[in-house]
């Protein structure tokens, strides 16, 4: 790519102008000093490929990618990591010579987001409790498999739904009823709320959490509110809790390293920034 083209990147999905991506990207190009932008790219689903083969074209080195095609986003890509494989999704395209390569960072944000605001955290010391079963789920079971839970417990009010993603990510993997759930939190290390429950215009947060043990940390994927109806109830109970803000941010730096060459920093400025 020619080195007098001015970098870009964007973030596609349908709809997009609520993104808060082009924001995060912004604050780290101004503490870099990089002459780069990052735009909201709104292609319906119809004109995806279309779309993203005409972006290289256009000086693009990479996109990221959410609703509602993370799914096309790894059926278009001529090379697929091997996250992206497991998850079925992708959420990360890079542009190179040889074509497009997809990868999917979310599993990868969640950790570090843990890892960041939580020292001392691991995966590794106890089962996970898991509610909820889409896409984001399946990024959350591929990241505590590779960190080392030693047992998932997976709800989801439809329970077929979790059984398929049992399937998928194998015996490690224990699907239990919604009901069941307050039952499930004992001896739990991590709590992970993937649903929609508690955000802002969806059903409430309704689980009883009373039987949370107080060394858990519990952590809500929900960030409109960013202290959700979760956190609230887990914080009552003495537990740890980290908001979901951190893995929309640590999910786009290998993004932003392969498209612009530095790795940005996550510290409260760029919460802040975010927030706006």
């Amino acid at each position: 790519m020619s080195a007098h083209r001015i970098p870009l990147a964007g973030v596609i999905g349908a709809p997009i102008a609520h993104s808060r991506s082009p924001r995060l990207f912004a604050h780290w190009f101004g503490a870099m000093g990089i002459a780069g932008h990052y735009v909201p790219l709104h292609i319906e689903p119809a004109n995806f490929e279309q779309g993203v083969r005409a972006l290289p074209l256009m000086g693009f080195r990479g996109a990221n990618v959410t609703l509602p095609h993370k799914l096309a986003a790894l059926q278009i890509a001529d090379h697929l990591s091997d996250r992206a494989r497991r998850i079925g999704a992708a959420n990360t395209l890079t542009f190179r010579e040889d074509g497009i390569h997809a990868d999917n960072t979310d599993g990868h944000g969640f950790l570090e987001n843990l890892r960041q605001s939580a020292p001392g955290w691991s995966a590794a010391d106890g089962p996970a409790v898991v509610l909820g079963a889409g896409g984001a789920a399946r990024a959350v079971l591929d990241g505590l498999v590779e960190a080392g839970a030693p047992e998932i417990r997976l709800a989801n009010r439809t329970r077929a739904r979790a059984q398929a993603l049992a399937e998928a990510f194998g015996p490690r993997i224990r699907v239990i009823d919604w009901v069941e759930v307050p039952e499930a939190l004992d001896g739990s290390v991590t709590v992970v709320n993937t649903t929609s429950l508690g955000m802002e215009g969806a059903d409430p947060f309704d689980l009883d959490l009373s039987a949370l043990p107080g060394d858990v940390l519990v952590t809500d994927l929900v960030y409109t509110p960013l202290d959700t109806p979760m956190l609230i109830a887990a914080r009552a109970q003495g537990c740890r809790t980290v908001d979901g803000l951190g893995m929309l941010l640590h999910q786009a730096v290998p993004g932003f390293e392969r498209w612009f060459g530095a790795t940005p920093e996550i510290t409260e400025a760029t919460r802040a920034a975010v927030l706006g």
